[in-house]
């Protein structure tokens, strides 16, 4: 009984309209504490840098949070997290592209010429472009109105590729953290995007007896 209760409370909560109030709360405390952190001078010796890793790592989380609604909707029982689905992926969007205009404010001075050759001749540059090309082609679709244009089918099919954005995020990470033997955070993103793709995996082709 307490879990069966446990259970409706949650459900409950997230029908409240004040459920994605809170979620855009704490969506935004990632953008407060670097605010905060540019204010009182507290991002390390190279706050540029700080901020472009800060960026990105946001936008790794926020990929797999977006990535984990469907998954925690059908495991769990709570088909009221779907109407968070939109907002978890447009402030996947917001940080993906906060990171890009890091990049190219602070490494790039937003020199258009520098990007384009940076983009050439760094694979890891262009990878991650990519991925936020897609993450941009989703946020522009994220709407109703897109929805009856497109139709359900195709536009679910389109947003599927989100799964395409997470592995470009990663391989992205792999390729930056290469030049420092650092693995460790990528292993931890590989593993839950490899958790989430092989649930997907799992949940299309299995098939009852």
């Amino acid at each position: 009984m307490p879990a069966f209760s446990f259970h409706q409370g949650l459900r409950s909560a997230c029908r409240h309209q004040w459920a994605k109030g809170l979620l855009f709360c704490l969506y935004g405390l990632p953008l407060a504490s670097l605010a905060i952190g540019i204010w009182q001078e507290t991002l390390g010796a190279n706050p540029a840098e700080f901020l472009i890793r800060a960026t990105g790592d946001w936008t790794l989380r926020a990929l797999c949070l977006v990535m984990a609604v469907t998954p925690m909707r059908i495991v769990f029982g709570l088909p009221e997290l779907a109407r968070f689905r939109r907002m978890a992926g447009v402030f996947t969007w917001f940080y993906a592209s906060l990171h890009l205009l890091c990049y190219s404010w602070f490494d790039m001075d937003w020199s258009l010429v520098d990007i384009a050759l940076d983009l050439a001749k760094r694979p890891f540059i262009l990878v991650g472009f990519a991925a936020w090309l897609i993450l941009l082609t989703l946020g522009a679709t994220s709407f109703n109105a897109a929805i009856r244009w497109m139709g359900a089918r195709r536009w679910q099919a389109l947003h599927r590729s989100a799964y395409a954005a997470a592995v470009l995020g990663v391989l992205h990470f792999f390729w930056m953290r290469a030049a420092k033997q650092n693995f460790v955070e990528v292993a931890v993103y590989a593993l839950i995007l490899s958790a989430l793709l092989g649930w997907r995996a799992w949940r299309a082709w299995w098939r009852p007896a």
